[in-house]
C-alpha cells in the first residue's frame, strides 16, 4: 500500500537534525508498525502537488503553523485535492491543521479558539464508535498543540472524539475521511521539545510550562500506537469509487 503525506509544514529548525519533518515522523511511525507500507511525501505547503487523486492509495494531510483561514494559494489547491479524494473514494486522514482543513473543504467553519492554547497531553473522550479505537465510553489520550478549532464542523462529519476544550477533536466522513485534532505522530519527547521551542512566543510561558511539567511526569503514556494502527486499518478500507455529483 502506498501512502501520498500532503505535507503542509515541517518541524523548527531546531528539531528537524534530531527528529526530522513533520512527514518523516510519519513515515517512522507508521513505517514500524507496518514495513510493507509505501510512502510518497508531497511538499503543498511548497506548491508542490500529486498529478491526480490516484497516484496513491490513501493520503495523510499533516499539520501545520498555518491556519486555513489565511487563504492562501496552496490552501485554495488543496481544498480541491481533498474534494477529488473525496469524489474518487480514495481515504484521507487529516491531522491538526489537515483536521481543519478538510473540515474547511467540506463546508465547516475554523477559527482561532477563545480557549487559547491546547498543548501537552490531552484526554478526548469516545463519543462514537471508530473501527480500532473503541467505541462510547473510552478515551483517547494524545499530545495536542493548536489554538485553531473547527467551530462548526460540515453536516455530515460525525464527531467520534471530544474534549470540553475541543468538541470537535475527532471526526469521520462516512468511510473516506478520517482526521484527529491531535497529533498521534507526535512522541512525548518529541512534543516537550516543540514546547520548549515555542513556550514564551507563540505559545504563553506558563501554558507552556505547565504542559512541559506534565509530559514529564514518571510512566506518562499516550493511546498514539492505537490511533496510527486504526490510521492504517483506516487508509486500508474500502476506497469505494463514487459518482462524479456525490456530495457530502
Amino acid at each position: 500500500m502506498k501512502i501520498g503525506i500532503l505535507e503542509t509544514g515541517t518541524s523548527p529548525q531546531e528539531l528537524a537534525a534530531d527528529y526530522g519533518s513533520y512527514a518523516d515522523l510519519f513515515v517512522r511511525q507508521l513505517g514500524a508498525i507496518d514495513p510493507q507500507l509505501q510512502f510518497e511525501c508531497y511538499r503543498v505547503v511548497d506548491d508542490r502537488f500529486p498529478t491526480s487523486a490516484a497516484d496513491c492509495d490513501g493520503w495523510l494531510i499533516t499539520g501545520s503553523r498555518h491556519g486555513v483561514y489565511e487563504g492562501l494559494p496552496w490552501m485554495r489547491r488543496l481544498k480541491d485535492f481533498i474534494l477529488e479524494l473525496w469524489q474518487a473514494g480514495r481515504p484521507l486522514v487529516g491531522i491538526c491543521f489537515g483536521h481543519q482543513i478538510v473540515a474547511e473543504a467540506l463546508g465547516g467553519r475554523v477559527e482561532k479558539s477563545h480557549r487559547g492554547w491546547g498543548v501537552g497531553l490531552h484526554r478526548y473522550q469516545l463519543v462514537g464508535d471508530c473501527n480500532g479505537l473503541g467505541g462510547r465510553g473510552g478515551s483517547l489520550t494524545l499530545n495536542a498543540l493548536h489554538q485553531d478549532q473547527i467551530l462548526d464542523k460540515p453536516a455530515g462529519a460525525r464527531v467520534f472524539a471530544s474534549s470540553d476544550f475541543c468538541p470537535y477533536a475527532g471526526l469521520q466522513y462516512d468511510d473516506r475521511i478520517l482526521t484527529f485534532q491531535a497529533h498521534p505522530e507526535f512522541s512525548v519527547d518529541y512534543t516537550a521539545a516543540l514546547l520548549e521551542v515555542r513556550k514564551g512566543q507563540p505559545i504563553t510561558l506558563e501554558r507552556a510550562e505547565a504542559a512541559i511539567a506534565g509530559l514529564r511526569q514518571p510512566g506518562v503514556a499516550t493511546d498514539a500506537e492505537r490511533t496510527l494502527r486504526a490510521m492504517i486499518d483506516f487508509l486500508r478500507g474500502p476506497a469505494v469509487e463514487v459518482p462524479a455529483a456525490a456530495g457530502l
